[in-house]
């Protein structure tokens, strides 16, 4: 589950282009010369180098604002730029339809790690959107479309290191998506996006299915019982007023009620709470610091799932879009097709765990 909002990334103020050309390629470089060549000001190839073109670009540029021409760009030399200057990657949320130096960030990011977003020219396209719900889905998160805190640290993570070995599972007779999940701590839905099927997909002995990031053999040790974690469900389902029926087919789609199911991004439990948005559930809905613990985590999400109940009349479909996709790009919008998968599974198991 994500919440939306701004995204409490670190960025630069300013970017030096005195680099020679055999610097390696910069995604912050690629934005700049993006906006540079909307104003007719770069004639060269979008590469993220910062060579002489680049610089003669952004010196050009100051020179007509009536800025110092120090081949830097600070503030002042972003906000001459116009729209493609601004704001940096990390500063907001990015959907289709935005434009911005951070989604020409983004559009070299993916093409650099093999995928297609179409031109690198600032503009959040559809094919921009293809290209980022792949990425979604090789990184084990939700195929939102939408650019929030756990992309961002995915596309950092996955800028910083090789590409990990895809694992493989053979499927054996009587194995079901829950039941492989559970043995490799992994959620059920992010073993069916990756590998782009559904959790009512039949899947048949011997056919090959590949491991999200994070995925490990369960090792003998102390385990959460499901037992336990469907009471602690009941209890606080019955505390927060929310339907205990809801709250387990949530939780037994997000983890298979399981408490040691960490995602790649950092999901945390039965709930799969993000550990920012269950700090943030403590602080704002709960007042207190709930306990790093199966009970602790139930409480805190089904505590935000009340929220999220709130937030849109007690209306389950919506309250569950909002859980996966977050409210506010629930409201501005609409559901997205992976959105709308998720409702209908989780709907489905209703009654049913």
């Amino acid at each position: 589950m994500r919440r939306a909002g701004l995204i409490g990334a670190a960025v630069c103020s300013a970017l030096a282009v005195a680099a020679p050309a055999t610097a390696a390629p910069s995604a912050r470089v690629a934005a700049l010369q993006v906006a540079l060549r909307s104003h007719g000001l770069y004639p060269g190839a979008i590469d993220g180098v910062a060579g002489p073109l680049t610089r003669n670009g952004v010196t050009t540029l100051q020179r007509r604002a009536g800025i110092v021409p120090d081949g830097g760009v600070g503030p002042a030399t972003r906000r001459a730029l116009g729209p493609l200057g601004a704001p940096l990657l990390g500063e907001r949320e990015l959907w289709v339809g935005l434009v911005g130096w951070d989604v020409s960030s983004l559009e070299f990011r993916l093409r650099r790690l093999g995928l297609r977003p179409g031109r690198v020219d600032g503009r959040f396209t559809a094919a921009t959107g293809r290209a980022l719900r792949s990425f979604q889905r090789g990184s084990g998160l939700r195929a939102d479309g939408i650019v929030g805190r756990r992309t961002i640290r995915a596309l950092a993570h996955a800028g910083n290191r090789a590409p990990a070995p895809v694992r493989i599972h053979r499927v054996r007779t009587g194995e079901s998506f829950f039941s492989i999940a559970q043995h490799y701590r992994v959620s059920p839905w992010q073993l069916a996006m990756a590998n782009e099927l559904q959790l009512t997909d039949v899947i048949v002995p011997d056919q090959r299915l590949r491991l999200p990031a994070g995925a490990r053999a369960a090792t003998p040790g102390p385990a959460e019982r499901s037992g336990s974690v469907r009471a602690s469900l009941d209890h606080w389902s019955a505390m927060y007023g929310v339907d205990p029926k809801l709250a387990r087919a949530l939780a037994w789609m997000e983890s298979g009620f399981q408490q040691d199911v960490v995602s790649s991004v950092g999901a945390l439990g039965v709930m799969q709470l993000l550990p920012e948005t269950w700090e943030w559930v403590d602080v704002i809905l709960l007042g207190r610091r709930t306990p790093r613990t199966a009970d602790g985590n139930v409480r805190a999400g089904v505590r935000y799932l009340r929220w999220q109940l709130d937030q849109f009349g007690g209306d389950r479909r919506l309250a569950l879009a909002g859980w996966y996709q977050g409210a506010r790009a629930v409201r501005e919008i609409g559901l997205y097709e992976d959105t709308k998968e998720f409702v209908r599974i989780v709907l489905a198991l209703y009654g049913t765990v």
